[in-house]
């Protein structure tokens, strides 16, 4: 990926994040493609895009839009997903419901109604 290239990602995902106000930093890796096309297919139904990024990509993109809270960087290690939504608790509903069927997604973090929560012992928090 060109320099340039990166640059037009970055500034896709910081658009997004201040387009946003809520969002998840989730890890699905190990699903397989038909687990991933219900992941996205319920994403799809619950008005929460589901977008696979670059850690590295990412905390540039948190900088840039001055959301990049130290617990929300830390997070950024091996196989990173984020969910972006309108409603604060509606991706932590899906993960929950979704899990049901599968160990994953799991919660790294979330920065939901201008908090920050870290670690998938905070879904149920999320979910109230």
């Amino acid at each position: 990926m060109t320099k340039e290239e990166k640059l037009v990602v970055i500034d896709s995902l910081a658009e997004q994040l201040q387009a946003y106000p809520h969002f998840y930093i989730a890890d699905i890796e190990s699903l397989n493609a038909e687990q991933t096309a219900a992941l996205r297919r319920k994403c799809f139904e619950s008005d929460v895009k589901l977008v696979v990024v670059k850690n590295t990509l990412l905390g540039k993109a948190l900088e840039k839009v001055e959301k990049a809270d130290a617990d929300l960087v830390k997070v950024l290690e091996g196989p990173t997903s984020i969910m972006f939504a309108n409603v604060a608790k509606a991706p932590a509903v899906l993960i929950k419901e979704f899990r049901k069927k599968s160990e994953k997604p799991v919660l790294k973090a979330a920065f939901a109604e201008g908090c920050v929560y870290v670690g998938d012992n905070q879904l149920d928090t999320l979910c109230n």
